[in-house]
């Protein structure tokens, strides 16, 4: 393993898949936040150096390249590493693989840091924070921010206690779980191949959403709006 790449062994659980036995997308993004936490923490910028100084990590955007979708009991290895930090910004790399070594899933995200009151960005050389980067051959670019499409469908929604994580805000991975149950194309089984989302701000406990899809062929595109512009979130299925 090229060193500062940071990897774990898993088995997918009943938890962690859908009725189709395969990867629950949410927990996908869940793997990839949960990586990120685990390796910030091992290069010395954990909770004693961010949170517990009252600096939160949250991430404005997120990617995912889908090969085929992992299944309920298959042993896999995950992998994540830093990109070069670029001012505010500190790029992550994601690889999920089987044992052998054949990539199922690949992803990029873009971190930053902001004050917990303010809920304001800080500059992370002002705390010490300091994450060193890599570059490689498999790298992705960066997460871009998903292009709009035509919207024809709206509905409203209300930030409830179970989607609120420990930021005080609706935990990015479940706007996945929104975008499923709004569009309705993964519980017809299709195959995801590509996810996209940007957050514009946070949504709060509470805080009712105006929320508009559209869909162009296979990719479907569904707009979030509270008190400002939310989230904007792309899935594309295969054909």
């Amino acid at each position: 393993m090229r060193e500062g790449v940071w990897s774990r062994e898993l088995r997918l659980l009943n938890r962690d898949v859908d009725l189709y036995r395969r990867l629950h997308l949410s927990r996908l993004f869940e793997f990839f936040q949960e990586a990120s936490i685990a390796h910030t923490q091992a290069l010395g910028m954990g909770r004693e150096k961010t949170l517990d100084r009252g600096l939160l990590w949250v991430v404005t955007r997120q990617q995912a390249l889908i090969r085929r979708m992992p299944e309920y009991d298959e042993q896999l290895r995950l992998l994540t590493w830093p990109g070069v930090t670029m001012h505010l910004f500190f790029p992550r790399q994601y690889r999920l693989e089987t044992p052998e070594g054949k990539t199922l899933v690949r992803g990029s995200a873009l971190w930053m840091l902001v004050d917990r009151e303010t809920r304001r960005f800080v500059f992370p050389e002002n705390h010490g924070i300091v994450i060193p980067g890599l570059c490689t051959d498999e790298d992705l670019p960066l997460p871009p921010a998903p292009a709009a499409l035509p919207t024809e469908e709206e509905r409203s929604f209300t930030v409830p206690y179970s989607y609120v994580d420990m930021n005080g805000h609706m935990n990015n991975t479940r706007y996945f779980d929104l975008a499923e149950d709004c569009l309705g194309v993964a519980a017809e089984g299709r195959e995801l191949i590509e996810a996209a989302v940007e957050y514009k701000n946070e949504a709060r406990l509470g805080e009712e959403l105006s929320l508009r899809w559209g869909r162009e062929k296979e990719r479907y595109y569904l707009t979030g709006t509270g008190n400002r512009p939310v989230f904007n979130l792309s899935l594309t299925y295969r054909a």
